[in-house]
């Protein structure tokens, strides 16, 4: 079944020590496109979390949020610097004994002094941290894809009543077109007897004059290429999962093809049947590009 380039998924996890969410949005786009947005910690992960993302996903800009929330007191640690509070403790004694002074410095004020008391971040566990985000990133994914496929099938079931109206049209095309080779003969061979007063027509310049008409105007070639196009893009809709850029191909060839018969047309039913047609295409070309 096919999917549409539009969707959405949320999904959150979490354990004693963290909690993760991972949300999921797209639009549309010609090729794949992702954007990652995630806290630092994370980076390692990137390469294997696009490799997740490639194998759901063929089309469309897609922007990926990791949100990350501590619990664990593990995460900061505080420490005391020896080297720096061992020079302003030096600097004090100099002080006190070239200006004959008392240092009555403790050690409460001395922790306030910059870089004495310094806050690092513990070492974190990669292995939690991926498992965390794993499942956090599986469940945002199946929520994500399972709203893309259900755009699909209304997409589906749009694209293929479309089909229906462009073969009803294509239909008309080729009932009318022999109808007007002999409404041409009838007017040719009454305009001529007109213009003889009753006398004998040429049958054979009839013809040849009705053949050239009949080339001109002839669309065959054109319909007989619509109804391929048209079956071929039924099956590949039928067979869904990554045919974007392939139906709009489809669209384009025949869109071509309905220019020719509006080009050729000599006659107000056709032209009015081929621009129908045309804005049938025109709007299936709309829905292929939802399509991923």
């Amino acid at each position: 079944m096919i999917k549409s380039m539009t969707g959405f998924g949320r999904c959150e996890t979490s354990n004693e020590n963290y909690r993760i969410s991972v949300e999921m949005k797209s639009v549309n786009h010609r090729y794949l496109d992702l954007g990652i947005k995630m806290p630092k910690k994370f980076n390692p992960f990137e390469a294997e979390i696009r490799k997740l993302l490639k194998d759901k996903i063929q089309r469309g800009k897609v922007d990926i949020y990791v949100t990350c929330e501590v619990f664990s007191d593990k995460a900061v640690n505080l420490n005391y610097n020896e080297a720096v509070a061992k020079e302003y403790m030096d600097i004090f004694e100099q002080m006190s004994s070239r200006f004959a002074i008392e240092n009555d410095v403790k050690v409460s004020s001395l922790s306030r002094y910059p870089e004495v008391i310094v806050t690092g971040q513990s070492e974190e566990d990669e292995e939690e941290l991926w498992k965390l985000l794993g499942e956090a990133l599986l469940g945002a994914m199946g929520k994500f894809v399972e709203q893309r496929s259900k755009e699909g099938e209304h997409l589906f079931s749009d694209l293929m009543g479309k089909l229906d109206d462009m073969e009803a049209w294509v239909g008309i095309i080729e009932e009318r077109s022999p109808q007007i080779i002999r409404e041409y003969r009838a007017k040719l061979e009454d305009k001529v007897r007109e213009l003889l007063e009753g006398s004998g027509i040429d049958e054979n310049r009839i013809a040849a004059e009705v053949t050239l008409f009949a080339d001109k105007i002839c669309v065959d070639e054109e319909t007989v290429r619509l109804r391929s196009h048209i079956k071929t893009m039924r099956e590949a809709l039928l067979k869904g999962d990554g045919i974007g850029r392939k139906l709009d191909f489809i669209a384009q060839e025949m869109n071509r093809e309905a220019n020719t018969i509006l080009s050729k047309a000599n006659d107000l039913e056709i032209s009015g049947t081929a621009i129908e047609l045309k804005t049938a295409i025109e709007k299936v070309r709309e829905q292929i590009q939802n399509i991923e």
